[in-house]
């Protein structure tokens, strides 16, 4: 599983260092796209950093949003080399004023894409995820990118991580037209993110990132979750989308009658999976049954592949692979 990594790196100034880079910056390569106190210097795009200047009036910060997989430009991947392409690029920009280790590792989104087939099944598997509606830790959010785009979105409550599960095609289709990047290009990138489920996890907070990279230094944190960024993806996702085949209520409840000869444990995991349509959580559902060892049934599930997330009546598929299968191809 390819999973790209974004790196979102801070740096807040006083106003007069701030205006004094901005202005030399801005001197050198004109006009920059202006947003509400935002400016965005796209001159290294090529290189996989975006710019970004946030002059608010309660505090002057300079932004970089770093694409790896531009960085490398096709290289093969090497956490090392990240970080030296990295910090020779931000001096280079700086004039050799600033560097890498003048900013913060703030954020971190981890991002790969899934081809389950065709349109219809990435839409099937969405209004399945949206079943799910609430776990433990996250909550449902709506992100106004995502306004009529078919979606999945969670926020951590206190954890500082962010999660999403889109339709690439339909984002595609929502955000760009023909007039604006050609027919030719639209059509290609229809065609590229047709039955494509895109998959984000944001680190959203700096306390999220120091959790995950164990480190201090900026260097050793960027390589650490570099090396980790499967584990730290999968450590969220498990905890979001449950593992197995989705089934027909009905169907599923056969399953773990034929599978599960502990007849507590069957008893469970048939009210879970009664619950979870009643109570439209998962949380929601398992906090019902107030059972201390959750995680017990959770396992039991996943030892029969079954996933308690079942499918609607009100749709037309009855059986669904198991998404981690594809994850893991």
């Amino acid at each position: 599983m390819y999973i790209n990594q974004i790196f979102e790196l801070s740096m807040v100034l006083d106003h007069e260092r701030f205006h004094q880079v901005f202005k030399h910056v801005h001197s050198k390569i004109g006009c920059m796209e202006n947003g509400e106190d935002e400016y965005i210097d796209q001159s290294l795009e090529e290189k996989g950093i975006t710019v970004i200047y946030r002059d608010s009036p309660y505090k002057k910060k300079i932004k970089l949003i770093v694409n790896t997989g531009q960085l490398l430009n096709g290289c093969e991947f090497d956490a090392e080399k990240i970080v030296r392409r990295l910090n020779k690029h931000i001096g280079e920009y700086f004039g050799f004023k600033y560097k890498l280790d003048d900013f913060n590792l703030s954020g971190m989104r981890l991002v790969t894409d899934i081809n389950v087939g065709t349109h219809d099944e990435v839409a099937a598997y969405l209004k399945v995820f949206r079943r799910i509606s609430r776990v433990k830790g996250f909550s449902p959010v709506s992100y106004e990118c995502f306004e009529d785009v078919d979606s999945f979105c969670l926020d951590g409550n206190s954890n500082g991580i962010e999660f999403m599960i889109y339709d690439l095609e339909d984002l595609y289709r929502k955000h760009f037209n023909e007039g604006d990047i050609g027919r030719k290009r639209f059509k290609e990138l229809i065609k590229k993110s047709e039955g494509i489920l895109r998959i984000e996890v944001w680190l959203a907070k700096t306390k999220a990132v120091r959790a995950y990279a164990g480190e201090e230094d900026i260097f050793r944190q960027i390589i650490n979750l570099c090396e980790k960024c499967q584990d730290i993806f999968l450590d969220i996702f498990v905890k979001i989308i449950p593992f197995g085949d989705f089934y027909k209520k009905g169907k599923a409840e056969e399953i773990i009658r034929q599978e599960i000869k502990d007849t507590r444990l069957r008893r469970r995991m048939l009210r879970l999976v009664e619950l979870i349509p009643e109570k439209k959580s998962l949380y929601l559902a398992q906090k019902a049954m107030e059972y201390r060892n959750m995680e017990k049934v959770v396992e039991a599930f996943a030892k029969i592949n079954l996933s308690p997330v079942t499918i609607s009546k009100r749709q037309n598929v009855k059986w669904m692979k198991n998404i981690y299968e594809y994850m893991l191809d």
